[in-house]
């Protein structure tokens, strides 16, 4: 009899096998071209459509900037070196104006010779901004952020050093007023005396008192007039101080407008609604004709000055009500709880309310940000020379009479690198504070 029990018994197999790759199909960029790409007919027709109109576009530019010109000095000689070439005059890009004219696009009409000071300005600047935007970073860095304005201020414009420092003895002045008022009459006195103090010892007393320490002790850089501000410095200057300066406003209207009191509540709805109500272009043109007239006879007030000023209020109307949908999106829960914590109005406001009302309005606030920073370009109409005015400046010369598109691209890259810059700081902080929150 045959035995059949190794022919009959199952395999089993000792060994494992080992790891294979997975297909090709369902691993990298095939996938992902297989699923977002082509997962569908209409997705494969509006891929389709959009590589047709991305190579339509590629090919009517790359040439024109493959076949640009760097280093003549007038519009004439670059359509003579593509002429040249065997090329129209449409042919390619006469990027030469950029090499002959960037530091009027940058820097307007500002004396070369002191190019440095704007830019150890903008140095500063995001120095001190650097604790801010990065809490993590050392937290005595807030004592140059707190100085930075002021530095920044006498390098742009020059001129005696007493002057920032009086107007930082405004600030100085506000927060001892507050502190003696706040622990006499109350928190709403002492915010009261807070504001009205600065204000008048900026109006009355600042400039003579700067005036005779100036005579005194004279210290101090070149003066430059404002009218040489220009370029994107001048969108720089006004873009950024309206933004700092708008943001802590904009708070203290939301609250404001969020108040009891009907004085205040009521004030606040006036001030945000008639300065939302009206273009920014009307009061730019306030700014220009009619601003002088609130202020004490003989005062002749900056022109940049006011147009900061003008745009502060304005960016400040949105960003209150911004944040005024953050407080609204608050549980009520959060403001009894921090009631019965047993904190005042302003430690809940500081310590509990305004935290994650601020974090909740973090998109709309750099979508305001953004949108005042590009709107800078207004101030071209009354008279100041943005990178748009100084394009303009630039065209009416015999030289470059004639020229475009080289101008605007120049200056829509050099747009779209503050907005996207500012556009991706607001995503890292939305993930930073959720991973925190987490």
């Amino acid at each position: 009899m045959t035995d059949t029990t190794s022919h009959t018994a199952s395999y089993v197999r000792t060994e494992m096998l080992g790891e294979k790759a997975p297909p090709s199909t369902e691993v990298g960029p095939i996938k992902w071209v297989r699923e977002n790409l082509f997962s569908s007919w209409m997705n494969i027709i509006l891929t389709v459509l959009s590589i047709f109109v991305v190579y339509s576009v590629l090919a009517a530019i790359l040439p024109w900037l493959i076949n640009s010109v760097w280093g003549t000095g007038s519009l004439t000689e670059c359509r003579e070196v593509l002429a040249e070439r065997g090329l129209g005059s449409h042919d390619g890009a006469c990027f030469s104006v950029l090499n002959d004219r960037w530091h009027q696009l940058v820097f307007g009409y500002y004396p070369s010779e002191l190019y440095w000071r704007p830019v150890l300005a903008l140095v500063l600047f995001l120095i001190g901004l650097a604790p801010v935007l990065f809490p993590d970073l050392n937290k005595r860095l807030y004592i140059v952020t707190l100085a930075v304005p002021f530095v920044c201020f006498w390098l742009l414009w020059g001129g005696s050093i007493w002057l920032p420092l009086i107007i930082a003895l405004g600030f100085v002045i506000g927060y001892f007023g507050m502190t003696l008022v706040s622990g006499t009459f109350g928190q709403l006195s002492g915010t009261i005396a807070a504001i009205v103090l600065p204000i008048l010892f900026w109006l009355f007393v600042a400039g003579p008192l700067a005036s005779w320490l100036g005579s005194i002790i004279p210290i101090g850089i070149e003066f430059v007039a404002s009218r040489s501000f220009g370029g994107f410095m001048l969108s720089v200057v006004i873009g950024l101080a309206a933004i700092v300066l708008s943001l802590p406003l904009g708070i203290a209207l939301a609250l404001a407008r969020q108040s009891d009191l009907p004085l205040i509540k009521y004030s606040a709805v006036i001030f945000i609604e008639v300065i939302r109500g009206v273009p920014l272009i009307v009061w730019l043109f306030t700014a220009q004709l009619l601003l002088n007239y609130f202020l004490p006879p003989g005062t002749n007030f900056d022109l940049t000055l006011r147009v900061i000023i003008m745009v502060t209020l304005f960016s400040s109307a949105y960003i209150a009500e911004v944040i005024r949908g953050g407080l609204a999106a608050l549980p009520k829960g959060q403001y009894e709880g921090a009631d019965s914590l047993g904190l005042s109005y302003w430690q809940s406001m500081r310590l509990i309310v305004l935290p994650q009302a601020l974090k909740i309005s973090i998109p709309g606030i750099v979508n305001t940000f953004i949108g005042l920073f590009k709107d800078t370009t207004l101030v071209l109409f009354i008279g100041l020379f943005d990178p748009l005015g100084i394009s303009q400046a630039i065209r009416s010369t015999t030289d470059w009479n004639g020229i475009y598109w080289e101008l605007f691209a120049f200056i829509g890259v050099l747009f779209f690198i503050a907005c996207y810059s500012m556009g991706r700081y607001s995503l890292y902080l939305e993930k930073k504070l959720q991973r925190e929150h987490r």
